[in-house]
C-alpha cells in the first residue's frame, strides 16, 4: 500500500508532471526564498490526483523515488456554502480543503448579501481554486479538491446524498455527504418548502447559531471525521 507524502520530508509542492517536473515559477520562489530550501533540500512533488514522488530541490527539480499513487477517499464529500461578503470564502475554501473535502461548491441564496454576475462570480471562483491549490500544498494532500463555479440552490437540491445544515437537523451522516449551508440570515420559507418537497433532509451543527464561514468548516470538519472513523455515527 502506498504511503502518503506527510510521511516524508520536506514541503510539498504541486507540478504538471510527475515523469519530467517543473515547478511553477510562484512555487519555485516561495521554496527558495520564503522557506529558503537550498539545493539537494528534500520536497516531496505531487500532481493533485493522487501520485507523488519524494524529490530534491534545485535549479532543476530532481526525482528521489517512484511514483506512489492513493486512491481517492470514499465517499466524495462535499460542502456547499451561501456567499458572503469580504475574504470569508477564501477562508472556507481555504479550511475545508485543509479538512479534505473533495468538493466545494459557492451558490446563491435569497438572503445572500453577495449578488455577482456571472463575470464576478467566475473570477472569484478562479481565486478559490487557486487558494484550494496552496491549501492542497500546505496540508500536503494528495488530490486537489473540485472547486465548482457558482450555483443556485435549486441546482443544489436536486443533487444525490444532500442535505441542508439547519439547528433543526438530525445528527449529519455519510448518507448525506453533500451539506448545503445556509447565509447568516438563515434559510427562507420558500427554500425550507422547496427542500421538503424534495426530500432533502436537514442535518444539526449544535445548538449555537453558528456565522456562515464557521457552519461550512464545521461540517467539513464532521464529515471528514466520520470517513475517517475518528467519530462514530449518531445511535
Amino acid at each position: 500500500m502506498a504511503g502518503h507524502p506527510a510521511d516524508h520530508p520536506g514541503p510539498f509542492v504541486l507540478v504538471d508532471d510527475l515523469d519530467a517536473p517543473r515547478l511553477h515559477a510562484d512555487d519555485a520562489h516561495h521554496l527558495a526564498r520564503v522557506l529558503r530550501l537550498r539545493t539537494g533540500d528534500p520536497l516531496v512533488l505531487g500532481d493533485g490526483r493522487g501520485a507523488w514522488r519524494p524529490a530534491t530541490f534545485g535549479p532543476s527539480v530532481e526525482p528521489g523515488g517512484k511514483i506512489e499513487r492513493v486512491g481517492p477517499p470514499t465517499p466524495s464529500i462535499g460542502v456547499a456554502f451561501a456567499l458572503v461578503k469580504g475574504d470569508k470564502p477564501e477562508l472556507v475554501v481555504q479550511k475545508l480543503t485543509e479538512l479534505g473535502v473533495d468538493r466545494i461548491i459557492p451558490f446563491r441564496a435569497a438572503r445572500s448579501v453577495v449578488q455577482w454576475d456571472a463575470a464576478k462570480a467566475d473570477k472569484a471562483a478562479a481565486r478559490w481554486r487557486a487558494v484550494a491549490r496552496a491549501a492542497t500544498m500546505q496540508s500536503h494532500r494528495p488530490w486537489l479538491p473540485v472547486v465548482e463555479a457558482v450555483t443556485d440552490l435549486t441546482g443544489l437540491l436536486a443533487r444525490d446524498g444532500v442535505a441542508l445544515a439547519d439547528r433543526a437537523g438530525r445528527a449529519p451522516s455519510l448518507d448525506q455527504a453533500l451539506v448545503v449551508v445556509g447565509p447568516e440570515g438563515g434559510w427562507t420559507s420558500d427554500e425550507l418548502g422547496d427542500a421538503a418537497r424534495r426530500g432533502v433532509p436537514r442535518v444539526a451543527l449544535g445548538g449555537h447559531v453558528l456565522r456562515a464561514e464557521t457552519a461550512s468548516v464545521t461540517v467539513g470538519a464532521l464529515l471528514t471525521a466520520l470517513r475517517s472513523d475518528l467519530v462514530g455515527p449518531a445511535p
